[in-house]
């Protein structure tokens, strides 16, 4: 790493550096404190007086009209009255008389229904607000119940004087006092979470809309950033301990994501914290909703995500609702009515929408960065997705939906193309990794690479002959030794053949070198042709495939099979004898004794404990709404001519060899058929 501080040559030495700030200023316990007027609020909130050391120059003009101001006072008091007596109450408490200290908390925390209560409750909130301000030095530990009274009184709906006046206070309280920059910053985040209607509603004043409220509270957040700069690193971990839970509604979640982001607005230091809190909450929905869904009967989550289609449209007149609607009350409520399975299926609809609505904000919201895929701010951005993909995404297991953020952006242009899909092949041919995280990002590079409609056919040749290479080293590095097929031993090469032959089946076109036949009105043309394939890529499968790992065994039964068709009906590869000859093959004669006992608890004949699952994460996207966003991008499965009329030509395949043979385009495209009925 090169470093930017200047070293001293030879024999010499470093010039003294400069004090970065004034020696004699005072620091404070919450860490580097702006001046008041560098931190943006309103003109209008008292300033801070300068230094009394220095005189500036006076003149006086003959032509200004002489006004007599007249005293701050409420209810007949004066301020500098006000002043005493609150420093009076804040040095008795601490002595153990709380009278005129409860007194003070009691004016916080009251509530008031008369206009002209009101209207002298304001004045008098006011002013002890401008008295604390001028002792927050006295309001230490032991007036915490102050504080939080004060943190706790209705504020946001009042006149624009009393908040500046506020937020002035908490700034003046978290740069004295460090210890309560947690707590304040905690009361602004809550209301992240949103707000009733009734905030903004206090007696004698005009309503506050709720947009309105919500910039008060970020006008009071920013001012507390930009004169505390460390109080950043204190925001990060509070608005990742409040975010909503995963039973929270809908509307929770997207009011709260959308107050994150603003953050990012004055605060651009936790741009990449915020996306990643969002990504990673996101997952954990994500897998509890694909658990959830299938856990129901396939007819009973096709007929959630039916009606969430159906019901997509009225998805505009949400923000009518959300005008007259305070809570989730009356929702909650009407499930009482509902029996337990009612109630399930409910639920799982709920984190479906849920689920749905936050990707198609998170589409909306990255959107603008890739404009220009070329740009260094879309470089930028890209490069959090990826980290976001690395930390969080590829570690989770079974996460559905949430990758799609990288699907559809790695596709925006052939750069970022390359560095996702080389993103994969590092994570996956990383030595030293876990092997599970190994297979995953197998399974994504392979995924990816397939189902990418804007993948170039350059990339998917290079990614295939990649594999291929490394392939070749396992077998080579493993082959002398091997006993036979073992998953736990050979783990990574059966992940590598898996996407192979997963990569096959999607794009054999592009591993043809006479392309020139393939157009889509000569589909026929090809039928009964040695076609001409890339160099070396039959010769790497077929080294890989009758290996003494045997990968066809280990590999999951649907893409073997669908691979073993397509092959064949391509005149690439007969492996129809090999497939016989692994039905006699018992994979537990390979494995430890401790997973054969497993075995023989489960029935003895259960070969799945052994072979891979189908796991590739870009199968079919299935949430109605935000589907838009991913429907370009998407190779969907086709069928090749004459496949399907040739299947009965095989007389070497047994019937039970049928019956196990499903076909994968049918496992993967499913779900798209059931919708479009």
């Amino acid at each position: 790493m090169v470093s930017l501080v200047p070293t001293a040559g030879p024999g010499g030495s470093l010039p003294s550096a400069k004090p970065s700030k004034p020696l004699l200023r005072r620091s404070t316990l919450s860490g580097t404190v702006r001046k008041v007027d560098d931190a943006g609020l309103d003109d209008n909130l008292p300033s801070v007086p300068s230094s009394p050391s220095k005189r500036a120059r006076v003149s006086f003009n003959p032509n200004v009209e002489e006004k007599v101001m007249e005293e701050y006072s409420a209810k007949g008091r004066s301020l500098e009255s006000i002043r005493s007596e609150v420093r009076r109450a804040i040095e008795a408490h601490g002595r153990g008389h709380s009278e005129q200290y409860d007194t003070i908390k009691e004016i916080f925390s009251s509530q008031t229904e008369e206009e002209e209560e009101e209207e002298e409750a304001n004045t008098e909130m006011r002013s002890y607000l401008l008295a604390l301000t001028s002792y927050v030095s006295l309001l230490n530990r032991n007036c915490s119940g102050l504080v939080k009274s004060i943190l706790h009184c209705e504020w946001m709906g009042r006149d624009e004087g009393f908040l500046k006046v506020y937020v002035h206070f908490l700034g003046n309280l978290a740069s004295a006092q460090g210890s309560y920059v947690g707590l304040v910053l905690g009361m602004l985040v809550e209301h992240f979470r949103g707000l009733r209607s009734s905030s903004g509603q206090v007696p004698d004043y005009p309503n506050v809309s709720r947009e309105q409220l919500f910039s008060r509270v970020h006008m009071a957040l920013k001012y507390l950033l930009q004169l505390i700069p460390s109080a950043s690193g204190t925001l990060s971990p509070i608005l990742s301990s409040t975010f909503p839970y995963s039973e929270d509604s809908k509307k929770v979640h997207i009011v709260y994501i959308d107050n994150l982001v603003r953050i990012i607005e004055y605060a651009p230091e936790l741009k990449s914290d915020i996306f990643a809190l969002i990504t990673d909450r996101l997952v954990k929905i994500d897998v509890q909703m694909q658990v959830d869904l299938d856990d129901l009967d396939d007819d009973v989550a096709s007929t959630i995500v039916q009606a969430l289609t159906l019901n997509s449209s009225g998805c505009a007149n949400e923000d009518a609702d959300e005008a007259s609607d305070d809570s989730d009350a009356d929702s909650v409520a009407s499930d009482e009515s509902l029996d337990n399975d009612a109630k399930r299926i409910k639920e799982v609809q709920g984190n479906v929408e849920k689920m749905d609505a936050i990707l198609d904000l998170l589409f909306t919201l990255y959107t603008p960065y890739f404009a220009d895929p070329n740009s260094n701010e879309a470089a930028s951005m890209f490069e959090t997705l990826l980290g976001h993909f690395s930390n969080i995404i590829l570690p989770t297991y079974r996460s559905r939906h949430t990758q799609f953020l990288l699907f559809h952006f790695a596709q925006k242009s052939e750069n970022l193309v390359d560095r996702f899909a080389g993103t994969c092949v590092q994570l996956a041919f990383q030595a030293g990794r876990p092997g599970i995280l190994r297979q995953s990002s197998a399974a994504y590079l392979a995924s990816f690479v397939a189902r990418g409609a804007h993948v170039p056919a350059e990339v998917v040749r290079t990614v295939f002959e990649l594999i291929g290479r490394h392939l070749d080293h396992i077998r080579i590095e493993n082959e002398v030794t091997c006993r036979g097929p073992d998953l736990k031993r050979y783990s990574t090469f059966y992940a590598m053949t898996q996407a192979l032959l997963y990569i096959f089946c999607f794009r054999w076109r592009d591993l043809i070198i006479s392309s020139d036949i393939l157009e889509e009105d000569d589909l026929l043309a090809f039928i009964g042709q040695d076609l001409a394939w890339i160099p070396g890529i039959k010769e790497t499968l077929s080294r890989t495939i009758y290996s003494k790992l045997n990968p066809l065994k280990i590999c999951s039964p649907p893409i073997v099979a669908e691979f073993a068709k397509i092959a064949h009906h391509l005149r690439f590869m007969y492996v129809y004898p090999l497939l016989e000859t692994n039905k006699r093959v018992r994979l537990s004669q390979f494995t430890s004794r401790h997973e054969t006992l497993r075995d023989a608890g489960n029935g003895g004949n259960n070969e799945s404990w052994h072979q891979l699952d189908a796991y590739f994460p870009f199968d079919p996207y299935q949430l109605p709404v935000s589907k838009r966003w991913v429907d370009d991008d998407y190779v969907q499965w086709k069928g090749i001519p004459g496949l399907n009329q040739n299947d009965g030509e095989d007389e070497d395949s047994s019937d039970e060899e049928e019956e196990e043979d499903i076909d994968l385009g049918e496992a993967l495209t499913g779900t798209e058929e059931d919708e479009d009925e």
